[in-house]
């Protein structure tokens, strides 16, 4: 497929309309989603980042950001506080081949380095990791922004060994 100057001209003009790679590829016919973009960044046709929500006012855009430095810091500060109020029991170092089905297999370090070693801890039922690690190795869906509360960490956890 070649690029005449009609098309060229139409992508031109539907680029800059906003429609999809696709949605040009579409009506040109005869050329890919692919060709589209390849072609727009030959043209150095800029990039195409536009929100769907017409008249964003600037205190809407404030409001947004302070939620999400304010969720940010509360998904942190849980973590923290989950870590500073649990009575996790002390580390167990191992090597691996004292390994086995009851320890925390959480890796420490890295293995080319003399220091490393497993986390070596009680790991829960079923899992690999103690309860410490199985925080940070199984992390709700969607929920790694939003949520606020301690108790929807301990449901999550309180799920995954169920029905793990």
């Amino acid at each position: 497929m070649s690029w005449t100057e009609e098309k060229v001209e139409k992508l031109k003009e539907l680029w800059g309309k906003g429609n999809t790679a696709s949605q040009i590829a579409e009506i040109i016919g005869g050329i890919s989603r692919n060709a589209v973009i390849g072609k727009a960044h030959r043209l150095n046709l800029s990039a195409k980042i536009k929100t769907r929500s017409v008249g964003v006012n600037q205190n809407s855009k404030s409001a947004q950001e302070k939620t999400k430095t304010k969720s940010v810091k509360g998904r942190r500060s849980k973590f923290r506080s989950l870590i500073i109020e649990k009575d996790f029991e002390p580390e167990n170092p191992k090597q691996l081949e004292e390994l086995d089905d009851n320890s925390c297999k959480w890796p420490i370090g890295h293995p080319d380095e003399k220091s490393f070693y497993f986390c070596g801890r009680t790991s829960l039922k079923d899992f690999s990791y103690c309860k410490l690690h199985l925080l940070y190795a199984y992390q709700p869906k969607g929920k790694k922004e939003e949520s606020n509360d301690k108790e929807d960490v301990q449901e999550y956890i309180e799920k995954k060994i169920q029905s793990g």
